[in-house]
């Protein structure tokens, strides 16, 4: 077996439904699917593989996934997460005909922590630190908003401040210069499994290829090996798979998020 298929095999077998509600409000099982509610309003759909259902079955899928999440009023966005191996008849346009509009596929790197942790010294004056207050949280999930091009969206630090809060596992880092944040990344270790995550990793434009994202990505699995764990995944964009990939993960997948605004 190649490292690209064992790797793909331990992401369904540890990574996959229990592993991707960390702070859930409410899961709930329809077939092979979990419906997750987080807070601040966000729906979630994962599982581990649909087993042998037909277009018809996973369009019945689709469509009883939204009405569940359109009878909670506290729901008002709702993600479901496709990954390219899996068999899924007609699930493309299942979702587009239910309202659902694809995002950008990304891929799903996967490697050894230790790889991260070569060659990435911290630039000259930057500064990498983990972060906890809420105003680091919210000045954090900001500025990864500005980098991704996006609206500032507060629901997103409401959810972070929660799960510190819960103790979960979730690390927040940040590198600083020019006083100022200038890039950011989650780190979360999935328990029961030798993974841990790293998501969320974004630099502002202007601060790009200096080897920030580098030193932060290694700062996260430096601490993630402190903790015992001896594997990494990412959903990689265009500007970090580059990286990851030549710190020896491999892309062994990608996945597209599907998502319906209320």
């Amino acid at each position: 077996m190649t490292y690209s298929a064992r790797y793909l095999q331990a992401y369904d077998d540890q990574l996959r439904t229990d592993a991707e509600t960390p702070g859930a409000l409410n899961v709930t099982r329809l077939g092979p699917v979990l419906l997750v509610t987080f807070d601040g309003g966000r729906g979630f759909v994962t599982y581990r593989d649909l087993g042998q259902a037909d277009d018809r079955a996973i369009a019945d899928l689709v469509a009883g996934a939204l009405d569940h999440f359109r009878a909670d009023p506290r729901v008002t966005c709702v993600e479901w997460k496709s990954r390219a191996h899996d068999r899924a008849p007609g699930l493309h346009e299942a979702l587009l005909a239910n309202g659902f509009e694809p995002g950008d596929p990304e891929s799903i790197m996967i490697g050894p922590l230790e790889a991260l942790c070569v060659d990435a010294p911290t630039p000259d004056e930057v500064t990498l630190r983990r972060v906890t207050s809420e105003v680091d949280v919210r000045a954090m999930c900001a500025m990864v908003d500005e980098a991704f091009g996006t609206t500032v969206d507060v629901r997103t630090a409401d959810e972070l401040l929660l799960r510190l809060d819960l103790d979960d596992g979730l690390e927040l880092w940040v590198a600083e210069t020019d006083g100022r944040m200038v890039s950011g990344g989650r780190l979360e270790p999935v328990g029961g499994t030798d993974f841990v995550g790293i998501w969320g990793g974004a630099t502002l434009k202007a601060y790009r290829g200096r080897g920030i994202y580098r030193a932060l990505t290694a700062a996260r699995a430096d601490s993630a090996l402190a903790r015992g764990k001896r594997l990494v995944h990412s959903d990689s964009t265009e500007y970090s798979r580059p990286i990851l990939e030549r710190s020896g993960l491999i892309k062994v997948s990608t996945t597209t998020p599907y998502n319906w605004i209320r």
